[in-house]
Protein backbone atom coordinates (compact mmCIF):
# COMPACT_ATOMS: atom_id res chain seq x y z
CA UNK A 1 0.00 0.00 0.00
CA UNK A 2 1.47 3.42 -0.93
CA UNK A 3 2.25 5.76 1.93
CA UNK A 4 0.00 8.50 0.57
CA UNK A 5 -3.39 8.17 -1.09
CA UNK A 6 -4.15 11.06 -3.47
CA UNK A 7 -7.85 11.73 -4.03
CA UNK A 8 -9.41 14.10 -6.55
CA UNK A 9 -12.67 15.43 -5.11
CA UNK A 10 -13.47 17.80 -7.98
CA UNK A 11 -15.61 20.85 -7.25
CA UNK A 12 -17.02 20.53 -3.75
CA UNK A 13 -18.80 23.00 -1.44
CA UNK A 14 -16.44 24.09 1.33
CA UNK A 15 -18.62 23.10 4.27
CA UNK A 16 -19.18 19.61 2.83
CA UNK A 17 -15.43 19.10 2.43
CA UNK A 18 -14.73 20.55 5.89
CA UNK A 19 -17.16 18.09 7.47
CA UNK A 20 -15.58 15.22 5.53
CA UNK A 21 -12.09 16.14 6.75
CA UNK A 22 -13.22 16.15 10.35
CA UNK A 23 -15.13 12.88 9.96
CA UNK A 24 -12.10 11.18 8.41
CA UNK A 25 -9.85 12.41 11.21
CA UNK A 26 -12.36 11.39 13.90
CA UNK A 27 -12.35 7.79 12.71
CA UNK A 28 -8.75 7.22 11.63
CA UNK A 29 -6.32 5.11 13.66
CA UNK A 30 -2.59 4.42 13.70
CA UNK A 31 -2.89 2.21 10.60
CA UNK A 32 -5.00 4.58 8.51
CA UNK A 33 -3.33 5.64 5.28
CA UNK A 34 -2.46 9.32 5.00
CA UNK A 35 -4.44 11.14 2.34
CA UNK A 36 -4.02 14.18 0.10
CA UNK A 37 -7.27 15.67 -1.18
CA UNK A 38 -7.24 17.83 -4.32
CA UNK A 39 -10.32 20.00 -4.51
CA UNK A 40 -11.78 23.20 -5.94
CA UNK A 41 -14.40 25.21 -4.04
CA UNK A 42 -17.20 27.54 -5.09
CA UNK A 43 -16.61 31.08 -3.72
CA UNK A 44 -16.23 31.17 0.07
CA UNK A 45 -14.41 33.18 2.73
CA UNK A 46 -13.04 31.11 5.62
CA UNK A 47 -11.98 32.31 9.05
CA UNK A 48 -9.24 30.69 11.13
CA UNK A 49 -9.57 30.24 14.87
CA UNK A 50 -7.79 33.51 15.59
CA UNK A 51 -9.42 35.48 12.81
CA UNK A 52 -10.97 38.89 13.39
CA UNK A 53 -14.29 38.96 11.50
CA UNK A 54 -13.65 42.66 10.86
CA UNK A 55 -11.06 41.59 8.28
CA UNK A 56 -14.01 40.65 6.06
CA UNK A 57 -14.59 44.16 4.75
CA UNK A 58 -17.56 43.34 2.54
CA UNK A 59 -18.49 39.74 1.73
CA UNK A 60 -20.67 40.72 -1.27
CA UNK A 61 -23.01 37.77 -0.56
CA UNK A 62 -20.15 35.24 -0.57
CA UNK A 63 -20.56 32.83 2.39
CA UNK A 64 -18.28 33.36 5.39
CA UNK A 65 -17.45 30.12 7.24
CA UNK A 66 -15.80 29.78 10.65
CA UNK A 67 -13.26 26.94 10.64
CA UNK A 68 -10.95 25.28 13.16
CA UNK A 69 -7.69 25.86 11.24
CA UNK A 70 -5.00 28.28 12.25
CA UNK A 71 -4.59 31.64 10.61
CA UNK A 72 -6.79 34.53 9.59
CA UNK A 73 -9.28 35.09 6.78
CA UNK A 74 -8.76 33.83 3.25
CA UNK A 75 -10.74 33.30 0.06
CA UNK A 76 -11.31 30.11 -1.89
CA UNK A 77 -12.84 30.05 -5.32
CA UNK A 78 -12.83 28.59 -8.83
CA UNK A 79 -9.40 28.37 -10.46
CA UNK A 80 -7.56 27.70 -7.20
CA UNK A 81 -5.57 24.50 -6.57
CA UNK A 82 -6.36 23.35 -3.03
CA UNK A 83 -4.57 20.47 -1.36
CA UNK A 84 -5.83 19.21 1.99
CA UNK A 85 -3.33 17.17 3.99
CA UNK A 86 -4.81 14.47 6.20
CA UNK A 87 -1.63 13.26 7.87
CA UNK A 88 -0.62 11.55 11.09
CA UNK A 89 2.59 13.30 12.14
CA UNK A 90 3.36 10.43 14.56
CA UNK A 91 2.61 7.52 12.24
CA UNK A 92 5.03 4.56 12.33
CA UNK A 93 7.01 6.19 15.11
CA UNK A 94 7.84 9.33 13.16
CA UNK A 95 7.94 12.60 15.04
CA UNK A 96 7.39 15.30 12.45
CA UNK A 97 7.16 18.66 14.22
CA UNK A 98 4.44 21.07 13.10
CA UNK A 99 7.00 23.70 12.11
CA UNK A 100 8.83 21.20 9.91
CA UNK A 101 5.53 20.03 8.41
CA UNK A 102 4.65 23.62 7.45
CA UNK A 103 8.14 24.18 6.05
CA UNK A 104 7.83 21.11 3.82
CA UNK A 105 4.42 22.19 2.54
CA UNK A 106 5.77 25.65 1.72
CA UNK A 107 8.75 24.08 -0.06
CA UNK A 108 6.37 22.03 -2.19
CA UNK A 109 4.66 25.22 -3.32
CA UNK A 110 8.02 26.87 -4.07
CA UNK A 111 9.02 23.80 -6.09
CA UNK A 112 5.72 23.89 -7.97
CA UNK A 113 6.16 27.57 -8.82
CA UNK A 114 9.68 26.86 -10.06
CA UNK A 115 8.35 24.42 -12.66
CA UNK A 116 6.52 27.40 -14.17
CA UNK A 117 9.59 29.68 -13.93
CA UNK A 118 8.12 31.63 -11.00
CA UNK A 119 10.19 32.34 -7.89
CA UNK A 120 8.41 31.96 -4.56
CA UNK A 121 9.60 32.77 -1.05
CA UNK A 122 8.55 32.57 2.57
CA UNK A 123 8.00 35.55 4.85
CA UNK A 124 8.81 35.30 8.54
CA UNK A 125 5.67 35.27 10.65
CA UNK A 126 3.35 35.14 7.63
CA UNK A 127 2.61 31.54 6.55
CA UNK A 128 2.15 31.07 2.84
CA UNK A 129 4.22 31.77 -0.24
CA UNK A 130 4.94 35.12 -1.87
CA UNK A 131 6.38 36.12 -5.23
CA UNK A 132 10.10 36.72 -4.84
CA UNK A 133 10.91 38.97 -7.79
CA UNK A 134 9.58 41.03 -10.69
CA UNK A 135 6.68 43.48 -10.77
CA UNK A 136 4.63 41.37 -8.36
CA UNK A 137 7.33 40.88 -5.75
CA UNK A 138 5.74 40.49 -2.31
CA UNK A 139 2.32 39.49 -3.63
CA UNK A 140 0.82 36.40 -2.03
CA UNK A 141 0.21 33.46 -4.34
CA UNK A 142 -0.48 30.66 -1.85
CA UNK A 143 -2.14 30.50 1.57
CA UNK A 144 -1.60 27.87 4.25
CA UNK A 145 -3.61 26.92 7.30
CA UNK A 146 -3.71 23.70 9.32
CA UNK A 147 -5.48 22.00 12.16
CA UNK A 148 -3.20 19.71 14.17
CA UNK A 149 -5.01 17.73 16.83
CA UNK A 150 -3.45 16.65 20.11
CA UNK A 151 -2.86 13.17 18.66
CA UNK A 152 -0.76 14.59 15.82
CA UNK A 153 -3.37 14.18 13.08
CA UNK A 154 -3.75 17.05 10.62
CA UNK A 155 -6.28 18.43 8.18
CA UNK A 156 -6.85 21.61 6.14
CA UNK A 157 -3.84 22.52 4.00
CA UNK A 158 -2.65 24.85 1.25
CA UNK A 159 -4.22 26.76 -1.63
CA UNK A 160 -2.35 27.97 -4.72
CA UNK A 161 -3.95 30.62 -6.94
CA UNK A 162 -3.89 29.45 -10.56
CA UNK A 163 -6.43 31.28 -12.73
CA UNK A 164 -8.97 33.07 -10.57
CA UNK A 165 -11.21 36.06 -10.32
CA UNK A 166 -9.02 37.87 -7.79
CA UNK A 167 -11.56 40.59 -6.98
CA UNK A 168 -12.87 38.90 -3.78
CA UNK A 169 -9.40 39.21 -2.23
CA UNK A 170 -9.99 42.97 -2.31
CA UNK A 171 -13.05 42.51 -0.12
CA UNK A 172 -11.00 41.16 2.79
CA UNK A 173 -7.70 41.85 4.50
CA UNK A 174 -6.00 38.65 3.29
CA UNK A 175 -4.52 36.76 6.23
CA UNK A 176 -5.26 39.83 8.34
CA UNK A 177 -3.05 42.23 6.35
CA UNK A 178 -4.76 45.31 4.96
CA UNK A 179 -3.74 46.02 1.38
CA UNK A 180 -1.85 42.77 0.88
CA UNK A 181 -1.57 42.15 -2.86
CA UNK A 182 -2.74 38.73 -3.99
CA UNK A 183 -1.78 37.24 -7.34
CA UNK A 184 -2.37 34.11 -9.43
CA UNK A 185 -0.26 32.23 -11.95
CA UNK A 186 -2.35 33.45 -14.85
CA UNK A 187 -1.54 37.08 -14.05
CA UNK A 188 2.12 36.10 -13.88
CA UNK A 189 1.89 34.85 -17.45
CA UNK A 190 1.57 31.14 -16.72
CA UNK A 191 -0.84 29.34 -19.03
CA UNK A 192 -1.52 26.02 -17.36
CA UNK A 193 -4.73 24.13 -16.72
CA UNK A 194 -5.86 23.82 -13.13
CA UNK A 195 -5.64 20.02 -13.19
CA UNK A 196 -2.04 20.24 -14.43
CA UNK A 197 -1.08 22.51 -11.52
CA UNK A 198 -2.96 20.28 -9.08
CA UNK A 199 -0.94 17.29 -10.30
CA UNK A 200 2.33 19.21 -10.06
CA UNK A 201 1.51 20.38 -6.55
CA UNK A 202 0.53 16.85 -5.49
CA UNK A 203 3.84 15.45 -6.77
CA UNK A 204 5.79 18.17 -4.98
CA UNK A 205 3.92 17.57 -1.72
CA UNK A 206 4.43 13.81 -1.98
CA UNK A 207 8.16 14.34 -2.53
CA UNK A 208 8.65 16.87 0.24
CA UNK A 209 6.55 14.98 2.79
CA UNK A 210 8.14 11.58 2.16
CA UNK A 211 9.92 10.51 5.33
Amino acid sequence: MPELLILRRGIEPYEQCFAAMRAFTDTRNSQTQDQLWLVEHPPVFTLGLGADPAHVINAHHIPVVQTDRGGEVTYHGPGQAIAYLLFDLRRDGRRLLPRDFVYRIEQAVIDTLATYNCAGERKAGAPGIYIADGDWRGAKVAALGLKIRANGCTYHGVSLNVAMDLQPFNWINPCGYAGLATIDLQTLGVRARLDEVQDQLARALEKNLKL
